[in-house]
């Protein structure tokens, strides 16, 4: 596996192990990588990322990944938008997309379904299992889902009701790094 795309799926993880350490060290030992060696893989982006001669993002993970397995239109009312895609090892049924808009800056930048890939069946709360489903596939399978802020430029939030495995409806708040699924909590109660 090319150095760099080693180096760009540690980056994701880094930010995935505050929530998931365990799953975080499975993956990672599944790369062959050392935790010294992700901290230095997410060193090394973070200087990139804020290095006064860097590039912008889109020119970044071009320059990181390559060129993209797909590129794709997105439109977003009246404006459109360009949808990279680059396939990652580590989630063979994900692909990390990044979407540009017309003035080259990049909108969004998350791991989403790859085409073809079978999504998960989402009917239970018991089916939210951690790294199992994206954002978009949570928000499709408890309408109307509500996004929430996350608590970093990588996480995203969202609040929705869904059902327990006895068909209890319970209102819930789902955290993501990257796009991807990391944990489900019940939603405290409106006004505490």
């Amino acid at each position: 596996m090319d150095t760099v795309a080693l180096d760009f799926q540690l980056v994701l993880l880094r930010r995935m192990a505050d929530h998931n350490p365990v799953l975080v060290d499975e993956a990672r030992r599944t790369l062959g990588v050392s935790i010294s060696e992700m901290r230095e893989a997410n060193k090394r982006w973070q200087a990139m990322v804020r290095s006064p001669r860097g590039r912008g993002a889109a020119a970044r993970y071009r320059s990181v990944l390559g060129e993209p397995e797909s590129v794709g239109r997105r439109d977003f009312g009246d404006v459109r938008c360009e949808a990279r895609r680059w396939a990652l090892p580590l989630w063979p049924g994900l692909r990390f997309e990044v979407l540009v808009g017309p003035d080259g800056a990049v909108w969004n930048e998350w791991l989403v379904r790859a085409p073809g890939a079978t999504p998960p069946v989402l009917r239970t709360l018991e089916d939210l299992v951690p790294w199992s489903c994206t954002v978009d596939e949570v928000a499709r399978a408890f309408p109307p889902a509500r996004p929430l802020e996350g608590t970093a430029p990588t996480r995203w939030g969202l609040a929705f009701t869904a059902p327990d495995r006895e068909g209890v409806p319970r209102d819930t708040v789902a955290e993501f790094t990257w796009g991807l699924l990391q944990r489900t909590a019940a939603a405290r109660p409106r006004g505490s």
